[in-house]
């Protein structure tokens, strides 16, 4: 994913230069007719328009992706908030929750090197526990405790809902996080638009350096537009990724708790 996001960054700054180029040598070779004020108004009239539409599909992919990002990221604070919940409520049923709690703080750690590989969050246990029923295997343990008193039964059906929930939020992540629509027939159009509007500008007054370096501020902008709808649809890659801070303090609090 950081190398699509440097080679549609380069893309995407190159593209308008490119536009402006070609714009440039069209303008030597036109008729002078063809560069009329009449007809560059009308061309002045369409580049602003595609210029509009532009700007306003960046926009609408930005906030798009920003609240994709947002939203993964809540998830998974609930996520962890779910995780304490219910190693608090199997701490408070009694010392017959011990090996479930070990569980769970397995499949946390397992869950967590998951979305940050590389990251250290303690021990994973045996790979027995790394399948993808091990939300169910930690359910069905919590089935079989045989409570011997009303405290006991309370703390038991609220680690079985709390348990409920959080599996059923973690597929929902796992889903939204491949939900994301395609973007790079989007891009495709956006850059040839890009060359299109830039290579109108370049009819309109012959290249100098002054004109050139202020072309290039539009060109970065439409670049890192496009740098940052990729890096906020990856929440857990790349320089804009989700904090896993939350994450270590978590089992950190786990492994003091346990």
């Amino acid at each position: 994913m950081a190398v699509l996001s440097v080679v549609l960054f380069t893309l995407a700054f190159l593209c308008p230069l490119l536009g402006f180029a070609i714009g440039s040598a069209m303008r030597r070779r036109l008729p002078e007719h063809h560069l009329h004020r009449d007809v560059i108004d009308v061309i002045k009239l369409a580049m602003g328009l595609m210029a509009t539409v532009v700007a306003l599909t960046l926009g609408l992919l930005i906030s798009s992706a920003h609240s994709h990002h947002a939203m993964i990221e809540g998830e998974y604070k609930k996520i962890m908030a779910y995780i304490d919940h219910l190693d608090q409520y199997l701490g408070a049923y009694g010392p017959e929750t011990r090996e479930i709690r070990a569980h769970l703080r397995h499949v946390a750690a397992r869950t967590f090197e998951e979305r940050w590989p590389g990251e250290d969050f303690g021990p994973s246990g045996p790979p027995s526990e790394g399948g993808p029923n091990r939300f169910i295997d930690g359910q069905r343990q919590l089935v079989e405790l045989q409570p011997t008193n009303e405290v006991q039964r309370w703390f038991r059906a609220q680690a079985l809902q709390v348990s409920t929930d959080l599996a059923r939020l973690r597929w929902l992540v796992v889903s939204q996080e491949t939900s994301t629509a395609p973007l790079l027939p989007i891009f495709v159009l956006i850059f040839l638009s890009a060359i299109a509007i830039f290579g109108g500008f370049g009819l309109y007054a012959p290249p100098n350096a002054t004109l050139f370096a202020v072309l290039v501020l539009p060109a970065l902008a439409i670049a890192g537009a496009t740098f940052l709808v990729i890096e906020l649809n990856s929440p857990f890659h790349g320089p804009l990724q989700i904090s896993s801070r939350g994450a270590h303090a978590l089992m950190r609090s786990l492994a003091q708790s346990f």
